[in-house]
């Protein structure tokens, strides 16, 4: 996922809101704009069980409350950023093509800086009442920075390692681990390529491992000494990268492609963001039953899902309908279901009404899926420039042919 660098001047500019802007506390005139509206959602394409969820979505939005979703499939989500900044150079600040963005980290706070966002709506939402303020502060605070009401979430996430048991029974647990397993198993590692999102959460995650104080990665990268903080990272990468799968010199392209080469028995570790995968995979017959997954001594990165309406969307009173439908419990039950999703849900269950408590309750989340005290409390993502320099130098190391 790349990140959009922003001309300095734009962040100084903030978009005017149109007149005619929805009032997200007036859910019923909400309501009432919607009807007949077509939200172009702009969301990652790569993974097909993703996709049959928001046509899910889409359908339901549709069917109770007439609004169409169009999701327009990204590779990456800088690519529907580039479009707002576009039409935002070009002055068109009402009627966008772009209504939802799937967006967090270093693009919500490029956006947000350069007020390239609509709101707040977020908290407004009738289905904010549900979500666990409290207990997941990653529903409002996106890699260090402040929501304020600009995005909303929509499913919680976590690093996890999958690994199959019948190859691989005792995996390894800390960074240091990982490289002398590689070492003596070269060939069966891999990560995706950055900028794909999971990649470079992979280069955080081994960051956290080999760093002598973590509290670093909270403040920006350009107010510490980037270079030593880094630098046990690129000496680990130097010496892990000969051992992966291709010596190193090709890499997945996507979490998918990854999962592909552990179910082509090609790898015997490989890195999610979603604690359900597995399970999800092995209930979609993508991955065999021995497949579990597990955490890094110390904790992994932790972060949720939002969805931001951009300045300038045509369908505003669209897109806070699907949102808030996306933040119901029939939604956040059925995206965290293994044989849909897997995702982990925003909401706190003792917000819930023992009805809809139960759709969750009911839910088997799959032989592979750690229970909430085995995945322990998530580290937080760090600031969202360490991922845009470390991301670059990355690219500069090792993303040509070697």
């Amino acid at each position: 996922m790349r990140s959009i660098m922003f001309p300095a001047a734009l962040g100084l500019a903030l978009a005017a809101p149109a007149l005619a802007d929805p009032d997200p506390a007036d859910w019923p005139s909400v309501l009432a704009e919607a009807r007949g509206q077509t939200v172009y959602w702009h969301a990652w394409g790569g993974a097909t069980a993703t996709n049959d969820f928001i046509r899910w979505a889409g359908d339901a939005v549709e069917d109770r409350f007439g609004v169409r979703v169009e999701h327009v499939k990204l590779a990456d989500t800088a690519d529907a950023v580039s479009r707002v900044l576009a039409e935002k150079t070009a002055g068109r600040d009402a009627g966008g093509a772009v209504d939802l963005i799937w967006i967090n980290g270093a693009n919500f706070a490029a956006m947000k800086q350069a007020g390239l966002l609509f709101g707040p709506w977020a908290e407004d939402l009738p289905n904010w009442a549900f979500v666990d303020v409290e207990g997941k502060p990653a529903v409002t605070a996106d890699f260090t920075v402040p929501t304020e009401g600009l995005e909303a979430p929509w499913a919680m996430a976590q690093v996890v390692f999958y690994h199959d048991t019948a190859r691989l029974p005792d995996p390894p647990r800390t960074m240091p681990a990982l490289l002398d397993w590689a070492a003596a198993n070269p060939g069966r590692f891999t990560y995706p390529q950055p900028p794909d999102f999971l990649g470079t959460t992979f280069l955080k995650q081994a960051l956290y491992g080999l760093v002598d104080d973590p509290a670093v990665l909270q403040q920006p990268a350009e107010a510490v000494d980037y270079a030593a903080v880094t630098a046990p990272l690129w000496a680990f990468l130097d010496d892990l990268t000969p051992h992966l799968w291709r010596q190193g010199r090709a890499w997945p392209q996507t979490g998918p492609r990854q999962l592909q080469l552990m179910a082509d028995g090609e790898i015997d570790l490989a890195i999610s963001f979603s604690p359900g995968e597995a399970s999800t995979a092995i209930a979609n017959g993508q991955l065999p039953d021995t497949v579990r997954t597990y955490v890094l001594d110390g904790g992994t990165i932790g972060n949720a899902s939002f969805v931001a309406i951009p300045y300038n969307a045509t369908a505003k009173a669209g897109a806070m309908v699907l949102a808030d439908f996306l933040l119901s419990p029939e939604a956040q039950a059925r995206a965290q279901d293994p044989g849909v999703l897997g995702y982990g849900t925003v909401l706190a269950m003792e917000k819930l009404s023992p009805e809809d408590r139960a759709r969750f309750e009911a839910l088997e989340l799959g032989i592979a899926t750690l229970s909430p005290d085995q995945l322990g409390p998530a580290l937080p993502e760090p600031h969202p420039s360490w991922m845009t320099r470390i991301e670059a130098d990355w690219q500069a190391r090792f993303g040509v042919a070697r």
